[in-house]
Parts: C-alpha cells; sequence; structure tokens
C-alpha cells in the first residue's frame, strides 16, 4: 500500500515548535517540567520537544522515558523514578490512536502526587475508543478504523509522518 505523507519534516518541525511554545504558555507559573516520552517515537519527540523549551529557557526540563507493550499493556515502568510530588508531567507519544496507549501510560504517575498532568502527540486520531483528552496536537487527522497513521524517524529527528 502507498504511503500518504501528511506530514513532511519541515512542517513536523514548525508544529513541534509550536507545541513547545504552547506548553510554555500554559505553563507559566512552573520553574521545570518533566516530559516523559513513551518508547519508542514518543520519547524521541519528547527530547525534541525538551530542547526546543532548553533553547526558550524558561523552564528546566527532566526527560523519563515510559516503557510499555502498546497491544497488551500489562507492565508500565519509566526509565528511571524522579521526585514527582508538586510536579507538572508531560506525556508524550508520536501518534494518539484510540488512547488506550496514553491511558496506560498514566498508571505509574497515579501513585504520586502530580501537580498536574498533561498530553501531548504529534499526530491524533479523532475517533476514540478511550476517555483520553489530549492537551497539545501538532496534527488531528480524521481517517478509517483500517487506516493506520506512521511516524519516521531517523536518529533523533523526525522526518515525517504518513497514512496508509
Amino acid at each position: 500500500m502507498a504511503k500518504k505523507y501528511i506530514l513532511d519534516k519541515e512542517t513536523v518541525n514548525m508544529k513541534l515548535q509550536r507545541m513547545a511554545f504552547e506548553v510554555i504558555e500554559n505553563n507559566l507559573e512552573e520553574k521545570n517540567i518533566i516530559l516523559a516520552g513513551i518508547e519508542e517515537h514518543g520519547s524521541i519527540i519528547a527530547r525534541n520537544i525538551a530542547q526546543i523549551l532548553k533553547e526558550a529557557g524558561q523552564i528546566s526540563v527532566q526527560l523519563i522515558s515510559i516503557s510499555l507493550d502498546k497491544k497488551n499493556p500489562g507492565e508500565i515502568t519509566l526509565s528511571r523514578q524522579p521526585d514527582l510530588d508538586g510536579k507538572t508531567v508531560l506525556i508524550v507519544d508520536d501518534v494518539a490512536n484510540s488512547g488506550k496507549t496514553m491511558l496506560y501510560s498514566l498508571k505509574p504517575f497515579l501513585a504520586f502526587h502530580p501537580k498536574k498532568i498533561q498530553t501531548l502527540a504529534l499526530v491524533e486520531r479523532t475517533h476514540k475508543a478511550f476517555p483520553v483528552h489530549l492537551d497539545y496536537v501538532g496534527l488531528s487527522v480524521a481517517t478509517t478504523l483500517q487506516e493506520h497513521i506512521f511516524v519516521e524517524v531517523s536518529g533523533e529527528e523526525v522526518t515525517g509522518a504518513y497514512m496508509t
């Protein structure tokens, strides 16, 4: 099946910049924020957002990764366990399909008392099976259940997104 690109590298970079500035605007009172990227591509997007936030110089950023089986989430682990009490956490993924991965990714944070938890995805599909709201979205796409969205990366760079 042919790839139908919905984002190219330049547009991805513009979307990441816009979302990072939205994060700053919505967290003006915060001195630091914890970015929790969902492995694999969500972590790359989190690192890109972190770099933009650091360059803006207004928010100190801590990066962690969330590991889970996206098809059958059971054990959900964090790459390290920072102090989460009273902190703002931003959970980051590449594509929000049904909302299931984002919902299960919340689990490790529920044992603590974060100040707030926000969510970010580069691409959001408009039909959700789970009650998850995204705070920051690069692109929202109406798809059929048969269509799939893939984000392409090369090293630490997001190079595009396509549908099949």
